[in-house]
């Protein structure tokens, strides 16, 4: 599995190993992002890391995998309902008058955003790379929650982010050998075995043709 080199800016602490160790200059650039056009996957720049600011991913990910429809449903529930708080702790921080209330109603409101995160990715939306996460944005696009929606950033996302759960069923569909039998139109799946017969005319594979 391939993989490249990403850097935390939150934990880099400046040391600068990473710089000298990186044989195609890919962790020296100016926004301090590593560039993966020259990144080789060789991980020598993250074990040398002393602040763990480095980390090793792979360029592909596997489809998202889907959760049983009564696990989403509590889990949109849950998301529901700290959506509801959330909006109330920002009104009372935005409306109250004592200082120790905003700044109670502002972290409530900031725990509830971050729970809320969280139960969405749980929900089936952990891969940005997913199908799910593609039909989100198309859905935001199509139908905008407001005015002050972005709809630059969603059409920007939806261009760079792959759809994995796509790619991979066309992988599949172009893998799969297809026979299609000439004297009824059965359809058989997968490679045609010795002495395979048709199961619904009982015609010999000599019959069938690659579709």
């Amino acid at each position: 599995m391939k993989k490249i080199a990403v850097r935390n800016i939150r934990l880099c602490t400046k040391d600068c190993l990473c710089l000298y160790v990186c044989p195609t200059g890919a962790a020296d650039t100016e926004n301090s992002i590593i560039d993966v056009n020259k990144c080789i996957g060789c991980g020598v720049c993250a074990q040398s890391c002393p602040s763990r600011a480095i980390s090793m991913v792979p360029t592909e990910y596997p489809p998202q995998q889907p959760k049983e429809k009564n696990v989403a449903d509590a889990l949109y529930a849950l998301l529901k309902s700290k959506t509801v708080q959330e909006r109330i702790a920002r009104q009372l921080a935005e409306n109250g008058d004592s200082p120790v209330l905003k700044q109670l109603a502002e972290a409530i409101a900031k725990s509830n955003r971050l729970m809320a995160e969280d139960i969405l990715r749980e929900a089936g939306y952990m891969l940005p790379q997913s199908g799910n996460t593609h039909s989100l944005l198309q859905s935001l696009l199509n139908n905008p929650p407001g005015e002050e929606f972005p709809k630059e950033a969603a059409e920007r996302l939806l261009e760079l982010l792959p759809d994995n759960d796509r790619e991979k069923q066309e992988e599949k569909e172009e893998k799969i050998e297809k026979w299609r039998c000439t004297v009824c139109g059965y359809i058989h799946e997968g490679p045609l075995p010795e002495g395979f017969t048709c199961p619904r005319c009982k015609q010999p594979a000599s019959v069938f043709v690659k579709v």
